[in-house]
């Protein structure tokens, strides 16, 4: 990387360092276990890592745990980890990954960044409740779906960190037909389609 991107002007030398040996062991293991698109490599910086950033900086200032469910390559549930080292020390991170290479991935940058997390192969609805400050989740499933996991692992008075992409708008109409929520928009920006939706307040209808 030439130069840091805007949306990391704000981060320590360190945690920059680490954000650079994070996307290094992705792209050493990408070949092997596709974890993200190989077409979105190049543009790796803005179509994950930054991308992931902007959900670290909606989430509240008071975070005691945070989980990151089905993480894949780690995000933005890794990234938000290496940013919180700095930013949020006592927040916890817990990644939840059923794919095992995944699982092993997310342990290796977990081990070479310093980043405390804790990476649990299992399936989502194995998971024991988790009673999470905040929930996150990208390219993972429909928001309906998302909210079943939601009233699972998240606490009552947590938020839901999703990104979602252009159909957003009919993802929120379908949920409402099962769900009762609030929904912040929040403009990606990263992707002029694309959206950050902070859930609060999510019970079923």
């Amino acid at each position: 990387m030439t130069s840091k991107p805007d949306a990391l002007a704000d981060v320590s030398r360190e945690t920059m360092e680490r954000l650079e040996i994070y996307a290094a062991l992705l792209k050493k293991w990408n070949p092997a276990i596709n974890l993200v698109a190989k077409s979105t490599l190049g543009d790796l910086w803005q179509r994950h890592i930054v991308d992931s950033v902007q959900v670290f900086s909606r989430a509240p200032e008071t975070v005691d745990h945070w989980v990151d469910i089905g993480s894949g390559g780690g995000f933005p549930g890794m990234v938000c980890a290496i940013l919180a080292a700095e930013k949020r020390g006592g927040c916890r991170f817990t990644l939840i990954e059923s794919d095992q290479r995944k699982a092993a991935f997310l342990r290796t940058v977990a081990r070479d960044t310093g980043a405390k997390v804790d990476v649990l192969a299992k399936r989502i609805e194995s998971v024991p409740p988790q009673n999470a400050d905040v929930l996150s989740a990208r390219a993972l499933a429909s928001l309906d779906k998302l909210f079943e996991f939601a009233e699972c692992h998240l606490k009552p008075t947590g938020r839901a960190l999703f990104p979602k992409g252009e159909s957003y708008q009919q993802e929120i109409e379908e949920a409402r037909a099962r769900w009762h929520f609030s929904a912040d928009v929040i403009p990606s920006i990263t992707d002029g389609k694309a959206v950050v939706l902070s859930i609060g307040g999510l019970e079923r209808v």
